[in-house]
């Protein structure tokens, strides 16, 4: 581990000394907070992170935001019909959701 350290230590002082890390978005600022992704594959949370800076997201992204911002509709009615369907769109959202965390999984092995 530490060869490796030492490598990458030597490969930042080498582009540094060519000047490769001057005038990079962010220079200067401090590192955004990633603790989040603390327990997330790093290859898999880089992959993420360019993914959105894109503006390019899995499809399981989308699909939790919409499960999320049903689950919040359903929570603030009241009536039994209207939650009956909320309920089933829930349902229909949270099976795709897991259909395509399944094809993410399948595909990242």
């Amino acid at each position: 581990m530490d060869r490796l350290r030492q490598m990458i230590e030597r490969q930042i002082l080498k582009a540094l000394a060519e000047g490769k890390l001057q005038g990079l978005e962010g220079e200067g600022k401090p590192l955004p907070d990633r603790s989040g992704e603390a327990f997330v594959d790093p290859a898999e949370a880089a992959g993420y992170r360019m993914m959105a800076e894109a503006g390019a997201l899995p499809e399981e992204f989308r699909l939790k935001a919409e499960l999320d911002a049903a689950r919040k509709l359903y929570a603030e009615r009241d009536d039994p019909e209207e939650k009956r369907q909320l309920m089933a769109l829930i349902a229909d959202l949270q099976m795709r959701h897991e259909i395509a965390r399944e094809a993410r999984r399948k595909f990242m092995r």
